[in-house]
């Protein structure tokens, strides 16, 4: 039996979305030899698996399935990419590197599944399940070789922190801590535009904010009344966070001095479904939000960030998002992506939804600079599944050619998922079979 005594704002866990979370939050880190202890990458488990294209197609305007990387055991957790290399971050402690597709590098944390990795230049910083986060750096004489370079907080700072009573903070159960560690597993990071600093958010209830620089932790901010599932930096010394307590907040930086103080700006969003995932577009211009009921709430900034829309997409709960110029990612545990792209007016269009994931969509990243001979109106999507799965695609930003593109009234039948868009849109099998639909 699962104890939420120490959650005493938490609702009943009814969606899936909340049961996951809560499961994961329970579960006991296992001692098992990992295959990677000896060559990480040589004991490899992974098995990859090329999708070719259609024939008779415009390869230039193919969006669907390229290929996968296949666990033999274990879930994906975390994903970044970044020009031709794919991190992947999963329940074995391992962070993996992948170059054009294929195993480039393998290095492993101590402990803690890995729920989070940003990339800071040449720092890698990884979230992991018992609320620490690690960074990393590559050799500059041997890119396959990963070395930590510092656990966030480390033992100097904890040790410095611990001597005066002040900087102990309440926890659960009565139990007291230093303020600048976490005490449960990081769920999120991010990082400012100028990568200078980096925020981890934590089931801790919390927000903390590091110098990349120097690792320092500067504040911690009491965020939510539980569970902070995701935190984005944003625009203006913004940052937006989302909880299991159904909120958005939006938080504006000040800079007093050495430390950095926020202060709470606004509620965009206060509801009952939990709130899973945060993301904001490239030109930074909206805020978009994935809830446990499969919607996604949007903010625009040029509006103040106030009112906010809704789009319907998922069947069940999003669990992920990403975004790529006027492109919006959206994943779900009802194993489909959306793809979504903002027009001129700021409406959405759903362009497509990919099928070819067995489990819940984890995590996604895109990178717009690889489109592996696709034109301009291309990018790259990697997502990461519960069916121990991490997927390659190629979409295209071009309007699909439809037999119809007449609205028709949302249907309230379990497959509206495919039925409320504005307009008609194509699904791809695993098989990278295109599926026409209409409305």
């Amino acid at each position: 039996m699962i104890n939420n005594d120490h959650h005493p704002h938490r609702n009943h866990p009814n969606d899936a979305v909340e049961r996951l979370h809560l499961r994961l939050r329970n579960m006991p880190e296992t001692d098992n030899k990992s295959p990677y202890d000896t060559s990480p990458v040589a004991s490899s488990k992974w098995s990859y698996r090329e999708q070719p294209a259609p024939d008779c197609m415009d390869f230039s305007d193919y969006t669907g399935l390229l290929a996968s990387l296949v666990r033999q055991e274990g879930n994906i957790y975390s994903l970044a990419a970044i020009g031709d290399l794919l991190y992947t971050g999963s329940d074995s402690k391992n962070i993996r590197v992948w170059k054009n597709r294929k195993e480039f590098s393998a290095f492993k944390s101590n402990s803690g599944l890995v729920k989070a990795i940003v990339i800071a230049d040449d720092k890698i910083f990884t979230g992991h399940s018992d609320g620490k986060i690690r960074a990393w750096k590559a050799s500059a004489k041997n890119p396959r070789v990963h070395k930590k370079i510092g656990t966030l907080p480390n033992l100097t700072s904890i040790m410095e922190k611990s001597i005066k009573p002040k900087n102990y903070t309440e926890v659960r159960n009565n139990h007291s801590a230093i303020w600048i560690k976490h005490y449960d597993a990081i769920s999120s990071l991010s990082l400012t535009k100028d990568r200078s600093l980096l925020y981890s958010g934590s089931w801790d209830k919390t927000i903390k904010v590091w110098k990349v620089s120097d690792f320092k932790c500067l504040e911690s901010i009491p965020a939510h009344d539980d569970a902070v599932n995701t935190v984005v930096a944003g625009f203006d010394d913004f940052i937006f966070s989302g909880s299991a307590d159904g909120t958005v907040k939006a938080w504006r930086r000040e800079k007093p001095g050495k430390r950095t103080k926020h202060f709470l700006l606004n509620t965009l969003l206060k509801q009952e479904s939990a709130v899973t995932s945060l993301v904001i577009n490239p030109s930074e211009t909206v805020v978009y939000a994935g809830l446990s009921d499969g919607l996604l709430h949007y903010w625009e900034r040029e509006k103040l960030l106030s009112g906010g829309r809704v789009l319907r997409c998922h069947t069940a709960a999003v669990l992920c998002l990403a975004a790529a110029g006027r492109m919006v990612f959206s994943g779900s545990v009802d194993t489909n992506i959306c793809v979504w792209r903002r027009e001129d007016r700021g409406d959405h269009k759903c362009l497509y939804v990919l099928n070819g994931h067995s489990g819940p969509v984890k995590c996604l990243a895109v990178d717009m600079s690889r489109r592996d001979g696709g034109g301009e109106g291309s990018c790259m999507l990697y997502s990461g599944s519960l069916d121990r799965s991490v997927k390659i695609w190629r979409v295209s930003t071009k309007t699909p050619q439809m037999e119809d593109q007449q609205p028709r009234r949302p249907s309230r039948q379990k497959d509206r998922l495919r039925r409320n868009y504005d307009g008609g849109f194509q699904t791809f099998s695993a098989q990278g079979r295109l599926n026409h639909r209409r409305k």
